[in-house]
């Protein structure tokens, strides 16, 4: 495979971005070899700098759930380019897609549109804090939240230790007020509330955790942290940002039939453009300025052309039958990938909700961070490359998912299974 445009770009933006990337997976450090400069995208497909074409399974990270360039998105898109990008000014268009979130999402009475899906669950946190006037946060192990200071927190070997700094620049001052349990260890989380009483003002998490890989709650662990949080007088907070709209027209919340206080929400909502949003109760988004005294603002917060997106982007999932469609395709990859690895000898763990999905080089139950960590990661690396060579392109990170889209066919998820039978053989070889 020819990368040689893809390499001088590189080259030339390392020397003027750090790492010569934007975001730090890009940069393949994970899975070795240099990243592909991507020029294009149409349905499954993208194709790089060097003209090489591949089935995509990232999907921008996972907002594409229509797919790469989906022809209704982009007539949206263009049209309110051309009435202008930008006016710093409320627009009809953040009414309608407010309109379809809380129709979709009955726990969010009040939506706030923000940038990005850091913007969103920094801010409602805030909320949280200031509506229940208690300064501690419980996150998960493996839960990514956006890169604020104070979610940037690692645990340490207990079950109920003080956050560190996960990241320099971060101030232990400010980091000690993040607690930190296990995924899918109610125990803990009952034990952090035991050990901090009246001061815990909120639980987050992804209710299927997606930057571990994914992982999905355990029976009875959503509804725990329900009680347990209604109980103590904290906020439930589900970061739905992957999970919304993907998991299903309800998100995560509707598929597990749990009612969070806040939920913070990005990606499939914009259609592939920056977006995020958060939302909850009505008593608490009430806190926010202009009508409360909590301060978020943005000047591109509620923009057109993401508006547009996010609303072309959820008229297109308002039908039942594209999520049938989503899980049919989504099942037929895992099962498919999960058969290759066995007759290949190679022990993987598939991990899927809907429409992502995680293989785990490991022969364990991935249900945390300690057993996600178990994983292979080198193992992956050489199952990444084998796969790219053959013209499928996954996630550069063990610890990341796959997303399968709507403009995903059969017959890309046949030849996605295909070249899995002749990249694990690789893969086993070289163990």
């Amino acid at each position: 495979m020819n990368t040689e445009r893809s390499a001088a770009l590189f080259a030339e933006a390392q020397r003027l971005l750090p790492g010569g990337v934007s975001s730090p997976v890009r940069a393949f450090r994970a899975v070795g070899g240099g990243p592909h400069f991507i020029s294009r995208a149409a349905g499954s497909r993208i194709v790089d700098a060097d003209g090489n074409e591949f089935i995509d399974y990232v999907g921008s990270w996972g907002p594409l759930i229509l797919g790469h360039a989906h022809p209704q998105v982009v007539a949206a898109v263009q049209e309110a380019a051309a009435r202008g990008t930008s006016y710093g000014a409320p627009t009809e268009l953040e009414v309608e897609l407010a309109r379809l979130i809380t129709a979709a999402l009955p726990s969010v009475e009040l939506v706030r549109f923000v940038n990005s899906g850091t913007e969103a669950t920094m801010s409602a946190l805030r909320v949280a804090r200031a509506f229940t006037v208690r300064d501690k946060i419980i996150k998960f192990e493996g839960c990514y939240h956006g890169h604020a200071d104070g979610l940037l927190v690692k645990a340490g070997s207990g079950v109920a230790t003080l956050g560190l700094p996960d990241s320099p620049g971060v101030p232990a001052s400010y980091a000690q007020h993040t607690l930190v349990a296990p995924y899918n260890d109610l125990a803990a989380v009952e034990r952090i509330f035991a050990a901090n009483p009246g001061q815990i003002a909120g639980v987050i998490l992804e209710p299927v955790a997606a930057n571990m890989g994914v992982v999905p709650p355990q029976p009875g662990f959503l509804e725990g942290l329900r009680r347990l949080t209604r109980d103590q007088g904290a906020l439930f907070i589900f970061d739905e940002v992957i999970t919304g709209f993907r998991m299903g027209w309800g998100g995560a919340q509707g598929l597990y039939g749990i009612t969070p206080d806040l939920t913070c929400l990005g990606k499939v909502i914009g259609g592939g453009l920056p977006v995020g949003a958060y939302g909850g109760r009505r008593d608490i988004m009430e806190l926010i300025a202009p009508l409360g005294p909590v301060y978020q603002a943005g000047t591109l917060s509620g923009n057109p052309l993401a508006m547009s997106a996010g609303i072309a982007t959820l008229r297109a999932l308002q039908s039942g039958a594209v999520y049938e469609q989503l899980e049919g395709l989504s099942a037929r990859l895992a099962d498919g990938l999960a058969a290759a690895a066995r007759a290949a000898g190679v022990p993987v763990t598939g991990n899927r909700v809907g429409s992502a999905m995680t293989l785990f080089f490991t022969d364990r139950p991935v249900t945390d961070w300690a057993s996600a960590s178990t994983a292979d990661r080198a193992a992956y690396g050489r199952f990444f490359r084998a796969m790219l060579e053959q013209g499928i392109y996954l996630a550069p990170s063990q610890f990341e998912a796959a997303f399968v889209s709507l403009a995903h066919t059969p017959a890309d998820i046949e030849a996605t299974v295909q070249a899995a039978e002749r990249a694990l053989p690789q893969v086993r070889v070289a163990s």
